[in-house]
């Protein structure tokens, strides 16, 4: 029996996870064959080291095969972020993590010479590769006959047609991918000028001596890159002083001789691509030169019917945003109210109850309430980008952008940062121009991120009339329209100024492919909506929660029994209470509700309250708003619990009306409104401007790597809000508006 065991063989080793890499080119579908391949099971994360997001998830039936989505690049020839990390992934540079098994280069068959020039340089990486040749049913459209056999052996790779969006191809991928993988041919087929090529042969041979385990094709790629691009040939400094100078003096014989070399992949690529791709694709003669995208771009796309189009589709989406989700956040209401109501009647009466309920409950309810809001603002971003508009908005907006020294690729980062200034800033990476980027950064945070909306309802909601001009364009749908276009057009103004006097420089040129219109993927944008919301909840949550639990320890203490009259060092003519009304007993002013406000007053976040309260009275503050805004510093949505906590509304949120008639209520001790129409104004202008979110600069600070810009970004964005806030203010008092 032992002899037995002794000579069973041991049980074989579980087999390493083999990965597969998406790469292609911006707006080809790299995204929708990811969702298709892992069912939507994936991962998000970020690169080591970077803010850029790293996509993974566990190709689907095959649990031991990771698929990896890499940023969209143009390109092997890195210049932003993006770019970078898409080729250090690729080369096995990336901290961590191998170079791909497999690379499957995802290539839109409309456009099929620019797409083939990123998959022949992951190829001469001497990596395995499948192309997918995506998009086959616009190619039809457009009268192109593509044929993927002529192509593949062309190429000496798989190539598999499909139409992801319609699920057309899918199965057949699959199946490619469950093949062998096999490495493609010992060396690149297509040529380099002479005198270039030779100066590639000498380095490539230079770096068989530094890394005899390359290949020799990888070796050729990489002595290429080094001669022809800045950032590649930054990295050998520091692995090899030799290899780094030889390629130095490579580079200053060819400027001696004057031999374009920088250009020389590009003219040898593209000179072996046209030819290839003339010979595999067709153009059917009857079909018509204009496609329905071109006839929707002559409109939409239209120097001035294009912009008008852009701010009408913006004005109807914060009209939807406004009120489409006024049901259901008086459900999620309701529902937390009862929530605190039931754990009133189970748990005992006590310190732990009232942490649980007032604090940590409260918490957890102000940050569901405004989630419909901020699904729906997601849902009109998503349908935006599957639909093609999105790219559009770049290009019409390019125009204006130019003009302030940016260019139309800092669009897309400021539209993101609609929904939240963070991935805003996250986004700008993608721009090659660092001094667009940096711009891109200052600015992003003035256009109103969706934490600014529950500050919005509630005071729009609160001092605004519900009327509508001509019937159908509500008040307060354009109130907050007007809050969101003033943020706009103050980014652009300080791009300018920041243009004018810090990052000095002429703009990059901003080149984007602009996709063909086509139906949006519901599932996908669902998907998309529910996943950004989630990362929101639980980043803007748990602060929200934690500060919650916090607001109410500082609100509630130091307890007193017998409440003075005048807190210690406060004005008696100018200090700030609750209005009485005997007759009502379920107003803030009656009972426990005037009780509970008072002891809020004398507590720590009222002495805090009182302290600044003189620095922000020009602006109409009192000492609780005052307050208020020092502690949604850490986020600016948590004005509203702040302000709940210190009117003693329980479970209230920017959309109860215990707290809008608690604000309309509040009064001074002459009798004047603590809260009105110009002083809701003043305090809305300031929100608009000020940089309340701390994760936000944290966030800044990681993408510029100093404290220095977030810095200037925080102090230049409350001088304009105190500026703006003040202007508002007393202009609307000497207009007799007070």
């Amino acid at each position: 029996m032992n002899e037995t065991a002794a000579r069973a063989p041991a049980p074989a080793a579980p087999p390493a996870v083999r990965r597969i890499a998406l790469a292609g080119n911006p707006n080809v579908g790299k995204t929708t064959i990811f969702n298709a391949l892992t069912g939507l099971r994936q991962k998000v994360a970020n690169y080591p080291g970077v803010t850029v997001e790293r996509k993974t998830g566990r190709l689907v039936g095959r649990e031991a095969v990771e698929v990896v989505d890499l940023p969209g690049t143009y390109s092997l020839s890195p210049k932003s972020v993006d770019e970078r990390v898409a080729f250090e992934v690729l080369t096995g540079r990336m901290d961590g993590e191998a170079a791909p098994d497999l690379v499957v280069c995802v290539l839109d068959a409309t456009n099929l010479e620019r797409n083939l020039y990123l998959a022949t340089q992951v190829m001469d990486l001497g990596l395995p590769v499948v192309v997918a040749l995506n998009m086959m049913d616009a190619a039809r459209t457009a009268g192109l006959r593509v044929d993927a056999d002529a192509l593949s052996k062309a190429l000496g790779v798989p190539v598999v047609a499909l139409a992801a969006r319609q699920h057309e191809g899918l199965d057949a991928l699959r199946d490619a991918l469950r093949r062998p993988p096999v490495a493609p041919g010992p060396g690149p087929a297509w040529t380099l000028m002479p005198a270039v090529a030779s100066a590639v042969e000498r380095l490539a041979d230079a770096l068989a001596a530094l890394r005899p385990d390359m290949g020799a094709r990888r070796r050729w790629t990489e002595a290429l890159g080094a001669l022809t691009n800045d950032a590649l040939l930054d990295k050998w400094e520091g692995e090899s002083p030799a290899l780094h100078a030889a390629v130095v003096a490579e580079r200053a014989d060819l400027d001696a001789a004057r031999v374009p070399y920088r250009q020389a992949e590009m003219m040898g690529r593209y000179g072996w691509l046209g030819p290839l791709v003339a010979a595999a694709v067709t153009r059917d003669a009857d079909v018509q030169a204009r496609t329905t995208s071109d006839r929707i771009d002559a409109v939409v796309t239209h120097r001035v019917a294009g912009p008008l189009l852009f701010l009408g589709l913006l004005a109807l989406i914060f009209q939807a945003v406004f009120t489409w989700a006024a049901p259901l956040q008086d459900l999620i209401e309701r529902g937390v109210a009862g929530a605190g109501g039931g754990l009133r009647g189970i748990l005992p009466e006590g310190l732990l109850t009232d942490v649980l309920i007032e604090g940590a409950l409260t918490g957890v309810g102000n940050v569901l309430v405004f989630l419909p809001q901020i699904l729906l603002l997601f849902f009109f971003l998503g349908l935006m980008e599957d639909t093609g508009y999105l790219a559009r908005s770049a290009f019409i907006m390019d125009r204006i952008m130019r003009k302030l020294g940016l260019s139309g690729g800092s669009v897309v980062p400021l539209l993101s940062s609609f929904a939240c200034a963070i991935p805003g800033i996250m986004a700008a990476r993608t721009l090659p121009n660092e001094r667009d980027r940096l711009i891109t950064i200052m600015v992003a945070p003035l256009m109103a991120c969706s934490a600014r909306l529950p500050v919005y309802v509630l005071f729009i909601g609160a001092f605004i009339p519900t009327g509508a001009f001509f019937g159908v364009f509500g008040y307060q749908g354009a109130a907050m329209f007007f809050l969101y276009l003033l943020g706009t057009l103050m980014a652009f103004a300080a791009a300018w100024v920041l243009k004018k006097l810090v990052f000095k420089g002429d703009a990059s040129m901003f080149v984007m492919e602009l996709p063909p219109y086509r139906l949006p993927q519901w599932r996908a944008v669902v998907w998309r909506m529910v996943e950004r919301s989630k990362l929101f909840v639980l980043r803007a949550g748990k602060i929200i929660l934690g500060l919650s639990i916090i607001l109410w320890f500082l609100a509630s203490f130091p307890r007193t029994a017998d409440t003075p009259d005048v807190s210690p060092g406060v004005d008696v003519a100018r200090a700030p209470q609750v209005s009485v009304d005997r007759n009502d007993d379920d107003s803030l002013a009656s009972g426990g509700g005037r009780a509970a406000a008072r002891q809020v007053e004398f507590s720590y976040i009222g002495r805090l309250g009182h302290a600044i309260e003189p620095l922000m009275r020009p602006l109409g503050f009192d000492w609780k708003i005052s307050a208020a805004i020092v502690t949604s510093f850490a986020a600016r949505e948590v004005i509203v619990s702040s302000l709940a906590t210190i009117y003693a509304a329980e479970n209230a949120d920017e959309a109860s009306p215990l707290l809008r008639d608690a604000l309309r209520r509040d009064r001074y001790p002459d009798g004047r409104p603590v809260y009105t129409p110009l002083v809701a104004a003043s305090l809305l202008v300031f929100y608009v401007f000020a940089l309340q979110c701390m994760s936000t600069l944290a966030i800044a600070r990681r993408e510029t790597g100093t404290w220095k810009w977030p810095a200037v970004m925080w102090l230049y964005m409350m001088a304009l809000a105190y500026g703006f806030a003040f202007v508002t203010f007393q202009g609307g008092r000497l207009l007799g508006l007070g």
